[in-house]
């Protein structure tokens, strides 16, 4: 496994998230070493989704506020559908997301999470996957959608639902070892 200490990953993320898909991932992460932090809206806790109700609430390390892009390595975007729909209305959060790839730095993003990559404009001729219902919403911001379990597009990973999660985080971990790509831009 790769090793990450001395890395730090930002999981933007508020309530509503799927549990799996921030306790998963965060969990690959430290295990190889990674300083995660759980960045979000306000500070405080924030609470999962998990089986169609409310689940485990989750500490908040820093609020949106608090943090820039240069602070990362890495972000990492958990889906749910109520949490990436209300971090993309959320313009300090969507410039966070779009701030990654304009300093080509990995990002991943599962199920519905890549809403925030459309609002953010940073999927014209990418190839991605999300959960099947938004396909048509990435395909219309200039996304090469396709139905696999992990993609990934010069450090975009991106996967389709928690059954995915063991692909995804592989691959997660792997391009936040791999570092910058120049291809990674906004």
């Amino acid at each position: 496994m790769e090793n990450l200490n001395k890395k730090t990953v930002a999981i933007l993320a508020t309530n509503g998230f799927e549990e799996s898909e921030l306790r998963e991932p965060k969990k690959a992460l430290e295990n190889a070493g990674a300083d995660v932090h759980i960045v979000s809206l306000e500070s405080g806790e924030i609470k999962g989704w998990a089986d169609g109700n409310w689940s485990n609430s989750y500490k908040v390390d820093k609020t949106l506020n608090e943090v820039n892009q240069k602070d990362y390595n890495a972000l990492m975007l958990p889906g749910g559908q109520i949490n990436p729909d209300i971090l993309r209305k959320n313009e300090d959060a969507v410039n966070f997301v779009k701030s990654f790839f304009e300093n080509h730095k990995p990002v991943a993003a599962i199920c519905h999470a890549p809403w925030l990559l459309a609002e953010a404009d940073v999927l014209k001729d990418r190839k991605i996957t999300s959960y099947d219902s938004i396909k048509t919403d990435l395909i219309n911001a200039g996304a090469n959608w396709v139905d696999e379990e992990v993609v990934v597009d010069s450090g975009l990973v991106t996967s389709r639902s928690p059954e995915d999660l063991p692909a995804f985080n592989a691959k997660l971990v792997e391009e936040v070892y791999e570092g910058k790509h120049e291809a990674q831009v906004a």
